[in-house]
């Protein structure tokens, strides 16, 4: 029995790991990133280098991306030498990044005109989840697209969503899971400031709402790494968090959705980014909230 074929494009941080995940598994992986370097440790796995997103993909096949931004998104499925005209009749483009509704209506207008299937599947997760297969993955698009890459969203992920048929609903999902994240962020750091000018211990404090009130993991590992102010290497940078809350706003306004509180972290990601911390993570807004208080800030 011949592998099942994946083209993965987009060899960051996240999709270099998906596509480990995917070439320890058995299948037959092509890779292509904008910079061939970020290739080299997956071809020595077994990986076919491909020259553009166009070579990786297989007439009829799977394509998965993973990038940065709806540019990016839309550079490597529409423009020259994109996967579009040559996955063609029958190909299905496992769209896993975080990008705007509006583009992935767009998208997946473009690939049915083309003959093939648009699924929005964007996840949750860093890239040490990405590397392990532990993945959460938000899906939406038409039914036997979603069947024939079960075993590619399987390899990756500790679980899918479906939400429906409309693929753009996916990334509304994503886009509102990541503005959760964020007031969260936000939250945790308020609340570790107020304790700390009260002369209260943040640790203690920590401990003790990431036990019980707030048990979950975005409380639990977010909150410790905010006190540690454990912000480079980034697992999620600035500048994308930025982005991601510029979508949300944007949404808003096509939807006239009011969402004062994404409204807010776009002031305090916006400010991240005039004081240079776009390639700290996303976290990072946690030293405006501390400076705001009067809170010393780190040397």
């Amino acid at each position: 029995m011949s592998k099942t074929q994946v083209a993965m494009i987009g060899l960051g941080m996240m999709g270099a790991g998906m596509a480990g995940r995917l070439i320890d598994a058995g299948f037959d992986v092509a890779v292509y990133n904008r910079s061939p370097g970020a290739a080299d440790a997956l071809v020595a796995r077994g990986a076919r280098r491909a020259a553009s997103p166009a070579d990786a993909v297989t007439p009829g096949g799977i394509a998965v991306t993973m990038l940065a931004n709806d540019a990016a998104v839309e550079q490597i499925t529409c423009g020259e030498h994109g996967v579009l005209d040559t996955l063609g009749e029958g190909g299905v483009h496992v769209s896993m990044s975080t990008i705007s509704p509006a583009l992935a209506a767009a998208l997946a207008e473009r690939h049915a005109a083309a003959g093939s299937t648009y699924l929005g599947a964007p996840v949750f997760g860093r890239p040490e989840a990405a590397a392990s297969g532990k993945l959460w993955i938000a899906l939406a698009g038409a039914a036997e697209a979603k069947a024939r890459v079960q075993p590619v969203l399987a390899c990756l992920s500790q679980g899918v969503f479906d939400l429906g048929e409309a693929p753009p609903l996916a990334n509304v999902a994503k886009i509102s899971g990541n503005f959760l994240i964020a007031a969260a962020i936000e939250g945790m750091a308020e609340a570790f400031s107020l304790v700390a000018k009260n002369g209260g211990d943040p640790q203690a404090f920590y401990a003790l709402i990431s036990q019980t009130l707030f048990a979950c993991p975005i409380y639990q590992n977010y909150g410790r790494q905010v006190l540690a102010r454990a912000f480079s290497p980034p697992g999620f940078k600035l500048e994308l968090g930025a982005k991601d809350i510029g979508l949300v706003l944007a949404n808003g306004r096509e939807t006239h959705t009011p969402l004062p509180f994404a409204s807010l972290l776009n002031d305090r990601y916006q400010a991240g980014l005039a004081k240079g911390r776009a390639d700290l993570d996303w976290m990072a807004i946690a030293l405006d909230v501390a400076a705001d208080a009067g809170l010393p800030q780190p040397a």
